[in-house]
């Protein structure tokens, strides 16, 4: 009998890494995939360097917005039941935006693919933490983080592939298949339903006051240098004074303040996420308009090159994982952020001239660091919680890293709207265009100087 609860326990435990790690593949493959398709998707719509910019920012404020409402609502739910309903409608999404005929209907489906992103990920690690026991965590999760990676990897090949050969379309099919059989797999071996507040409220006015501060911020940022854009930047931090007011006095907040008020190893660990993320998310984005405009490589060699840097991730992730079960992951994650650092440097002196060797080098060396800071990272912040607040802290820590890309899309948006003007990269504007990326990469080298300092601050968990 009690062979058999073993064998049934190790089953689920198998299914769940599976489910867990096929899904988390998806959404970085899209939006890697996507980035290459930029260019070709700007063409076909007329869209200026501003708006096509909304493309990849639309979905990620979107995701921003849901995703802690989401792993609340899992934790007094159901992880699998929200997971579930994620998965369909990211699938249906993908499906839409494979048929979508303007500007308005895109970033609409964006939206929609968002909202079924911040479900998935917003339970997908809190998961696989209510299936394995802390001794395992750290592996698990670096096999969850590689998933991400190689979802990176496959990325900007496969979507150059695809946009040069059946259209940037076909990007979006490739989902639905993938989709299909997450839900299949969900029905035929996940069994039995996770919750760790059963019973508890939902805070559905905290909630809809954190998704209108988050969008009066970005939406503020994105207007800038235009005067107009403080209105929105100072309606967002009364938003964050507002949120963290109501979130002290509600019995079941949407978010527990308690967590970064007495948790100096989740608070900061969420903190160097968030550093790491604003700094690096946008370089995929640079990289594949700077690869193709500046460069005049195809969408498939540009993905080729882009490729380096995510392979590298998904190799080491798993390494790093397990280092983080034996070893402080503080200590990692701080190596892995100094790295990050080294690489971004590369970057700040790019050129039109630079060789992509040179340029290869460098996205193998931000391989290098960000999988070595993502994993033990992770493991940081999900092992500094107890179990009911699983759910909530994997949507912070998902949260974080959103918030992040939000911010580093952000900051290229400002410095395309300073240095290029809201006009199309064409030929004569090259120039600035180069002049824009080389800015970009010096800031997101600061800022993630200075996300070593929020790694080592968090202290030793052991």
């Amino acid at each position: 009998m009690k062979d058999k609860l073993n064998s049934a326990y190790d089953a689920s435990k198998g299914a769940a890494l599976v489910i867990s790690t096929t899904a988390a593949f998806l959404t970085p493959f899209m939006g890697s995939s996507i980035n290459i398709a930029l260019p070709r998707i700007g063409t076909d719509f007329s869209m200026d360097a501003i708006l096509l910019s909304w493309v990849a920012q639309s979905y990620l404020l979107s995701a921003a917005i849901f995703l802690v409402p989401f792993g609340r609502l899992a934790d007094i739910y159901g992880r699998k039941r929200i997971f579930t309903w994620g998965i369909a409608i990211f699938t249906l999404s993908s499906f839409l935006l494979a048929l979508t005929n303007s500007v308005i209907t895109l970033l609409s489906f964006r939206i929609l693919q968002a909202i079924g992103s911040a479900m998935i990920f917003g339970t997908g690690v809190a998961i696989l933490t209510s299936v394995f026991p802390a001794q395992e965590r750290g592996r698990v999760l670096g096999i969850n983080v590689a998933s991400v990676y190689a979802g990176l990897s496959f990325g900007p090949f496969l979507g150059g592939f695809l946009t040069e050969h059946f259209g940037w379309r076909s990007i979006f099919l490739v989902n639905v298949p993938l989709g299909l059989l997450v839900i299949t797999l969900i029905f035929w071996k996940l069994k039995g339903e996770w919750v760790g507040a059963q019973g508890e409220k939902f805070d559905f006015v905290g909630s809809v006051i954190y998704g209108m501060t988050l969008a009066a911020i970005m939406y503020g940022i994105s207007l800038l240098p235009d005067l107009s854009a403080i209105w929105f930047i100072v309606a967002g931090v009364i938003g964050i004074w507002t949120f963290g007011r109501w979130e002290a006095r509600v019995s079941c907040p949407v978010f527990n303040m308690a967590l970064l008020r007495h948790n100096t190893v989740f608070t900061f660990s969420n903190i160097a996420a968030l550093i790491n993320y604003s700094s690096t998310f946008a370089v995929g984005f640079l990289l594949s308009l700077y690869l193709q405009y500046t460069k005049g490589l195809s969408p498939q060699n540009a993905g080729l090159i882009l490729v380096s840097q995510p392979i590298i991730m998904s190799l080491i992730s798993p390494i790093a994982g397990r280092l983080s079960d034996r070893f402080e992951p503080q200590l990692l994650a701080t190596i892995g952020m100094v790295v990050t650092f080294i690489g971004l440097i590369f970057f700040a002196f790019l050129s039109a001239d630079t060789s992509l060797s040179v340029i290869i080098f460098g996205l193998i060396v931000l391989g290098i660091g960000f999988a070595v800071f993502s994993s033990p990272n992770t493991n940081a912040v999900m092992s500094s919680v107890e179990k009911r607040f699983y759910g909530i802290s994997s949507a912070t820590l998902g949260t974080m890293r959103l918030i992040g890309n939000m911010l580093s899309m952000g900051i290229v948006m400002l410095i395309f709207a300073t240095v290029i003007g809201r006009v199309q990269i064409t030929p004569e504007h090259y120039p600035l265009f180069l002049k824009s990326v080389r800015i970009a990469f010096i800031i997101f080298a600061i800022t993630c100087f200075g996300g070593i300092f929020a790694s080592m601050a968090r202290g030793k968990m052991r």
